[in-house]
């Protein structure tokens, strides 16, 4: 230990370094190529010490210290973090997508400044209040009618900074000695003053919807309403993920053919026998390919007909023609192609569907499929459908569905125990499983 200096307990040094006592803390000091370095450790001095014992070793050997950090521009941080995202991580590229949008508003921030603050030099709640001032397009497109932001807009934007500044500090981009900029706000209380309402059907509404629907129509909502499956999910699904005879849907990830469950977990869904019989009459005599064609493949075929290991040869060959440089991005694009080829419906095109018909039976606020998802958890909910198998159904994770924790891990619900509770719920709406029947007979509503 070095020389004290003047002042008694209230200073000394320790090699490079001095640890001094300031207004009841303690902290350190030194220079670190040529410029000075303080740190305010805390009311504990031996703690001070042996900080101030591991930087003199640090200096004396020329490594960085643990104090000293590399300032970096926001326009790098951001190419770095989402390059991470895609090749470390391994993100899906529409999480990749997502980050890139909510980043893009941060590079944007600082580019309006005559001298652009460092990523450590941004002040969080003057970036909070320039995304309340955002006009943007809600999907994107060009030619969209623009409007600002919703709250949850804002507060994804902010989550994925705070993300992105978290990233920051483990590569030591960020002040040592001060904390992730986006952490002190209060995100988890986050007010949204105007989210889009949530629709939800009830018994009358849902028989409405399903009279007005066209026979093609008519099995994908039913589907999407009686499964609680998400539009992704039914538009990926192969006809070996569906075991009629048993009555059950499998929910797989797919990553040989480009597609994964937005979770990653997979799962089984029991079939009401009502849904089996739609099924039944609207694949006719098929016994292979995509369970859900596009309206115009239904009466021409698809122009790829075949199992799963098929339409993953068909990627390959394509991969291999493209040459090894094909990147993840032209690779999804491949994947798209091979499943459009495969008669897919477009996510979009359930979309467009839903909406028409939710304007056709007076429901012009209603533009999101996913509300058969929100009236279906709402059914099991009703029924007091156990927790942990609303949680295996729906296919959320038990963090965010009840917080089952360890318990979920040591359960195992039974498929019959599943099948009998979900049913129960189901069929307290009676009247469209009738319609459904009707359907599977050939009789036009």
């Amino acid at each position: 230990m070095g020389k004290r200096s003047r002042g008694g307990n209230r200073r000394l040094r320790i090699g490079k370094v001095s640890v001094y006592l300031h207004h009841g803390t303690w902290w350190v000091y030194h220079r670190e190529a040529g410029k000075p370095v303080r740190k305010k450790i805390g009311a504990d001095r031996a703690e001070a010490e042996r900080c101030a014992a591991q930087i003199n070793a640090q200096l004396a050997q020329g490594a960085p210290t643990m104090l000293s950090f590399t300032p970096i521009g926001v326009a790098e941080l951001r190419r770095q973090f989402l390059d991470h995202h895609e090749h470390a991580r391994g993100s899906t590229l529409a999480t990749v997508n997502r980050y890139r949008a909510a980043t893009q508003h941060l590079e944007n921030f600082v580019a309006q400044f005559p001298k652009p603050p460092l990523a450590h030099e941004v002040k969080p709640d003057q970036f909070a209040a320039y995304l309340r001032t955002l006009e943007t397009s809600p999907n994107g497109h060009a030619n969209t009618v623009k409007r600002r932001l919703r709250s949850k807009g804002v507060q994804f934007v902010l989550q994925t900074v705070r993300s992105l500044y978290h990233f920051a500090g483990k590569r030591r981009y960020l002040p040592p000695y001060a904390d992730n900029l986006f952490a002190e706000l209060p995100l988890d209380r986050f007010k949204v003053e105007d989210a889009k309402p949530v629709f939800v059907f009830d018994a009358v509404t849902e028989l409405a919807f399903f009279r007005a629907a066209s026979r093609w129509e008519f099995p994908i909502h039913f589907t999407l309403a009686k499964t609680g499956l998400r539009i992704n999910e039914l538009t990926h699904l192969l006809l070996e993920d569906v075991d009629l005879d048993g009555g059950w849907i499998t929910v797989r990830n797919k990553p040989e053919l480009g597609w994964r469950v937005k979770t990653g977990n997979g799962r089984r869904v029991p079939l009401l026998p009502e849904v089996v019989a739609v099924l039944r009459a609207m694949l006719g005599d098929r016994r292979e390919g995509v369970v859900f064609l596009r309206e115009g493949c239904q009466a021409e075929g698809p122009k790829l007909l075949g199992n799963q290991q098929f339409l993953i040869d068909e990627l390959r060959l394509l991969l291999r023609n493209a040459g090894a440089s094909v990147d993840r991005k032209e690779a999804q694009r491949l994947a798209r192609g091979v499943w459009q080829r495969a008669g897919a419906i477009p996510a979009d095109r359930v979309r467009t569907s839903f909406c028409r018909l939710a304007i056709r039976t007076g429901h012009p606020e209603s533009t999101c499929p996913k509300s058969w998802r929100h009236t279906f958890a709402t059914l099991m909910q009703d029924a007091n459908v156990d927790p942990l198998i609303r949680q295996i159904v729906m296919g959320h994770s038990p963090a965010s569905a009840g917080g089952l924790g360890m318990t979920a891990k040591y359960t195992h619900s039974r498929g019959e125990t599943v099948r009998v509770q979900i049913e129960q719920a189901l069929r307290t709406w009676p009247e469209s499983l009738v319609l459904a029947s009707w359907f599977a007979k050939g009789v036009a509503s």
